[in-house]
């Protein structure tokens, strides 16, 4: 096989590097006399039947766990109290009045009239409430012209949900007052603070879910919206009821079996109406906005098919923690809600960030390369930054990551002293992939923004975004290789193998690649060049190690290798300059004026727009032609965006147009024919 002196240049680089190894590679103090290898696990079947056994033998651990049941603290002798003293509770009235006027005393006059007057305050605040709202949003109206009129709606639901909790707050602040004023230490008016701040949390999260689910504000809550409010309304007024129950019953030193024994019937009659509140499947579906990406479009599916099995699984995982169950109740929930949401919020947010990018793409010309390129760019780092997010957070909350981790992490190569798993693999690939959307996404920023500010051509800056992008794929390769651990040594074997490679089998590739970055650096041929090679005519559309890309007039594409671009001669026509000049022939008759004749062509270059003013176009007599007196129109044009045969198109049309109207005639050749016959009528015969 013939070698080029490159691929024996390589064959010798790679020789030196095997031979110089070793001793380099003594000199590590961590393992003296080894030299980077690449082998293949012997007992990766081995290897694979441990770990599966390990991870089963967790999973089995863990499911045990799972179902370790928690005292719930309570027994039937807590109900048997309760009955009793539901019972007694008449008789203990009296007792209870006595209670009350002995701390009226202790306060005296003035403090139980404070408490009292705090009290009033309290009851008539919660009568009040809405008035209080609705006289503050009537002064609304009068700034309406200072706001944006999309705008406006929601800054009348904002203003409603922030004054509607201002009572609460003020009693509180009322109640932090008096607390400060008086010494008075009865379990209810300790338990009040507390019950006033979840009042005020209360009617904020109250008010809004009314804004959100039946003003309007949202298209996807305008048909169900306020039959979730009201079923959302119950169940936060029900949880907020239970704990204030729960306070208060702390507050009052109640026996603990009844203090678990309420956690437990609140707990349950909360799940209860949570569960009603998620039988309404189609409006909750109706919550989620659809979305032209069809992997959400499969979710949507997926879950509309699914959705009471998961509705009734949440039920019984809430009931069983009720029970006590709390490990597998809040690992069932976690799983389900966790999982959606976390989903929700990942495709909620691509989504918007996908139209945002889209309103200003559409901003740009269509026709402006750098600034679409720039957004397509924008779009494939946001979609692949998205598909990753989704990936390993879902899988992360179904603890389904470490499961696919640990079988991965068996060693399939070992490079050098580096044990090589297909989790090192697949890291290095996100790694990798994550430099390459980042380094189009500069390049694609330098074309737009950076180069035309700094007056760089655009040969210079395809030149530098190929050593970017390059660049960046070495330091990404490199950078991933160091985080997963790996020993960079075995890149010296790499070397050694890709050389004997070359001088082997693949001294084609290995020329053109070296043309390649001949022609890139070279600067002789560059991106948006008009060229000319092996009868193929048009722009150099990109430049690769391999080929060059080519683009004709038709939107034909070609891939010329690059050692024939290097070896061959070709017509640069835009290597200096990109104006060339062209001639139009033209042919007259003979009794046609000659300096007419060009002042018409004159005129017709001087209207044609494509023709570039560069230099005035000329008009050469050039021949006595059999039948007409021969001119040719000289021309510049710009080879970048004119085409050679539509402006000799152009040019023909107004030209014949122009002498037909001088009465110049524009002749053809003619030829006469003669036909001649020479032959005789045959003599009549002889009669004898």
């Amino acid at each position: 096989m013939p070698k080029t002196p490159v691929c024996r240049l390589l064959i010798v680089t790679s020789w030196l590097i095997l031979s110089l190894s070793p001793p380099a590679l003594a000199a590590d103090p961590k393992a003296p006399g080894d030299q980077p290898s690449i082998g293949i696990s012997q007992d990766i079947g081995a290897a694979m039947v441990r770990e599966a056994s390990k991870v089963r033998a967790d999973l089995a651990r863990e499911t045990r766990s799972l179902f370790q049941r928690v005292p719930l603290g309570w027994n039937w002798g807590t109900i048997r109290y309760l009955n009793d003293w539901a019972l007694g509770l008449p008789a203990r009235i009296p007792a209870m009045a006595q209670g009350v006027f002995a701390h009226g005393r202790v306060l005296g006059f003035a403090g139980s009239l404070l408490i009292l007057v705090f009290v009033s305050a309290v009851l008539y605040s919660l009568m009040g409430q809405r008035r209080l709202v609705r006289r503050f949003t009537q002064a609304l109206p009068s700034y309406r012209h200072r706001l944006p009129e999309r705008a406006y709606p929601f800054m009348v639901a904002a203003f409603r949900i922030l004054v509607a909790p201002l009572i609460p707050l003020f009693l509180l602040g009322a109640y932090a007052l008096i607390g400060a004023l008086i010494t008075y230490e009865a379990p209810w008016f300790k338990v009040l603070g507390r019950l006033l701040l979840l009042w005020s949390v209360g009617v904020l999260v109250i008010g809004l879910l009314r804004e959100a689910l039946t003003r309007g504000l949202f298209r996807a809550a305008t048909r169900h919206g306020p039959g979730v409010f009201r079923l959302a309304r119950l169940a936060l007024l029900y949880a907020l009821a239970g704990i204030g129950l729960v306070w208060s019953a702390a507050a009052f030193e109640l026996r603990p079996d009844v203090l678990a024994f309420a956690r437990f019937v609140i707990a349950v009659s909360i799940v209860m109406v949570l569960f009603l509140l998620h039988l309404k499947k189609a409006a909750f579906l109706s919550f989620i906005p659809e979305m032209p990406y069809r992997p959400h479009q499969s979710f949507m599916r997926l879950l509309d098919r699914w959705y009471l099995p998961l509705v009734l699984i949440a039920f019984l995982a809430a009931l069983l923690w009720c029970l006590g169950y709390h490990a597998f109740g809040r690992e069932i929930l976690l799983k389900i809600y966790a999982s959606i949401g976390a989903y929700l919020a990942i495709i909620l947010t691509f989504h918007g960030c996908h139209q945002f990018l889209r309103k200003r793409q559409a901003g740009v010309p269509r026709d402006d390369e750098a600034g679409q390129g720039l957004f397509d760019s924008l779009h494939s780092l946001l979609l692949y930054a998205t598909v990753v997010a989704v990936t390993v957070v879902i899988l992360d909350l179904l603890e389904l990551l470490e499961l696919l981790r640990r079988p991965m992490s068996i060693p399939v190569l070992t490079l050098g002293g580096t044990s090589i798993t297909l989790w090192t693999l697949l890291s290095v690939a996100v790694i990798l992939a994550a430099f390459v959307y980042a380094s189009r996404l500069l390049r694609a920023y330098l074309d737009y923004r950076i180069y035309p500010r700094l007056g760089i051509d655009p040969g210079l800056g395809f030149v530098l975004n190929t050593l970017i992008k390059y660049l960046s794929l070495a330091l990404g390769g490199l950078i991933s290789l160091q985080l997963v651990g790996a020993d960079l040594r075995f890149l010296l074997v790499f070397a050694g193998a890709v050389g004997i490679g070359v001088g082997l089998g693949m001294q084609n590739l290995a020329a053109n690649i070296i043309s390649g970055f001949t022609i890139i650096f070279g600067g002789k041929i560059r991106k948006g060049d008009w060229i000319e090679a092996g009868g193929t005519r048009g722009e150099v559309t990109d430049i690769y190690l391999r080929a060059t890309r080519v683009r004709n007039r038709n939107n034909v594409e070609y891939l010329i290798p690059n050692t024939e671009l290097i070896a061959n001669t070709i017509v640069n026509y835009s290597l200096s300059s990109p104006f060339i000049r062209t001639e139009v022939p033209v042919g007259v008759s003979y009794d046609a004026d000659p300096r007419q004749v060009e002042q018409i062509l004159l005129d017709v270059a001087a209207r044609e727009p494509r023709v570039e003013k560069v230099h005035p176009p000329q008009v050469r007599f050039v021949a006595y032609g059999e039948s007409s007196i021969d001119f040719d129109l000289l021309i510049w044009i710009d080879v970048r965006r004119t085409a050679l045969r539509l402006v000799r198109s152009n040019i023909y049309f107004a030209a014949f147009e122009a002498l037909k109207a001088a009465g110049i005639e524009i002749p053809f050749p003619q030829r006469d024919l003669h036909i001649r016959s020479d032959a005789t009528r045959p003599s009549a015969p002889a009669v004898g």
